[in-house]
């Protein structure tokens, strides 16, 4: 699994509240934490701001949860 979704997770955060700070669609979230969705530059941009991550560290995969 992507790290976005672990970072999510983290932080106690719904797949909506991520989209709400994000405006991004909860469809487009979830299919970007399963991997079946690479964020444009833009949307890129908005996960960054909001997890407070580089897009290096975004798109890492998540070791604990494979």
């Amino acid at each position: 699994m992507l790290r976005i979704k672990a970072e999510r997770l983290r932080r106690g955060w719904t797949q909506l509240q991520l989209a709400v700070l994000t405006r991004l669609q909860t469809t487009e979230i979830s299919r970007i934490e399963n991997g079946r969705f690479r964020p444009y530059p833009g949307q890129m941009l908005r996960l960054c701001n909001a997890l407070e991550l580089t897009p290096e560290e975004l798109l890492e995969e998540d070791e604990e949860n494979g």
